[in-house]
């Protein structure tokens, strides 16, 4: 067991105090905390973590896109992109997960966190440019890791593993130019798990 400075158990009952009806759910696993609120309460629950006495979550240490369109089979019921934040608290020594969902499928968009946490800045360029996730208030949405004439977004489970287009130095041109992709897609073996004790193996 773990020690804290201040018990999950503990933590979890503050939060959700602190966000009440804000929250979707604040759930306790794996001694992490995890907070669901809806898009339209997104701000105001990151304002509540970051300003009030007993949470104080000062930094802002990641955030990132998820795609739900596969997830668990299929099983997954609710809305396809979501992004999560990893909170610190240095003051308390505690940390949270805070989750949102975008709304619409077409176009997800959610607040951006950059008034709460001036380090979203980044955080939400990436998502943006994986995941298609527009935030909504964000000073400077640009791509940071894909080119500016990269067609798509990576990270959606949509997305082809060879990708749309493929660029190359054309010496004739003196430039580089943009062409359909010339990869052969291959077929992958799907991994094959073993039984127990599959070969003899030792207990």
């Amino acid at each position: 067991m773990t020690d804290f400075a201040i018990s999950p158990e503990v933590l979890r009952a503050t939060v959700a105090e602190v966000l009440g009806a804000k929250a979707k759910s604040v759930t306790l696993a794996l001694e992490e905390v995890t907070v669901v609120v809806g898009a339209a309460d997104y701000i105001d629950a990151a304002l509540l973590l970051r300003d009030a006495p007993g949470c104080r979550f000062e930094q802002l240490i990641d955030l990132c896109g998820m795609d739900y369109s596969d997830y668990r089979e299929g099983e997954w019921q609710g809305e396809r992109y979501g992004v999560v934040s990893h909170l610190l608290s240095v003051s308390l020594n505690q940390r949270v997960r805070l989750k949102v969902f975008a709304p619409s499928e077409d176009l997800p968009v959610v607040d951006s966190l950059q008034p709460v946490w001036s380090a979203a800045t980044w955080f939400e360029r990436e998502a943006f440019d994986l995941y298609g996730i527009v935030f909504d208030g964000h000073d400077d949405l640009r791509r940071i890791l894909t080119d500016y004439g990269f067609i798509g977004h990576p990270f959606r489970k949509d997305f082809p593993v060879s990708g749309h287009v493929e660029m190359r130095y054309d010496e004739e041109q003196k430039r580089v130019v943009y062409q359909p992709v010339s990869i052969e897609p291959r077929e992958i073996t799907p991994r094959v798990i073993r039984e127990d004790n599959y070969g003899g193996g030792l207990h």
